[in-house]
């Protein structure tokens, strides 16, 4: 399930500046990479299952494993856990609202965190 409108779609920014913001609020990049794209998780283990909040990153001009790449994000996703296939976005997914909440509350807290350090004009 995409979430709209949180202000963190098209955010350009230094990576070394995103990855202390969104491990500042529980958003973890680990091994989730590759030379020109990032993965931050939020994981959720809750009575209904496992979720979690998604925020995706890519760069066109830079490197992830130098740590010297401007990245841009993209619209944000909560997916549910589905051992072993994986995660499923799907809109025919039930997402609880507590977990929509608590998603919201995060990607405003990060999108405020973000904005001073935005280079898109």
């Amino acid at each position: 399930m995409y979430i709209e409108n949180t202000g963190i779609e098209n955010i350009v920014a230094d990576l070394s500046v995103i990855d202390e913001i969104m491990m500042k609020h529980d958003l973890v990049r680990a091994g989730q990479w590759d030379y020109e794209r990032v993965t931050y998780d939020k994981k959720y283990v809750i009575k209904e299952g496992t979720y979690y909040l998604r925020v995706f990153g890519y760069t066109t001009d830079g490197d992830v494993d130098t740590r010297d790449a401007m990245m841009i994000l993209k619209k944000p996703v909560i997916g549910k856990h589905y051992y072993p296939h994986g995660v499923e976005y799907g809109e025919g997914e039930h997402f609880p609202e507590t977990l929509i909440k608590d998603c919201n509350a995060t990607l405003k807290l990060v999108n405020e965190a973000l904005l001073p350090y935005n280079t898109k004009k």
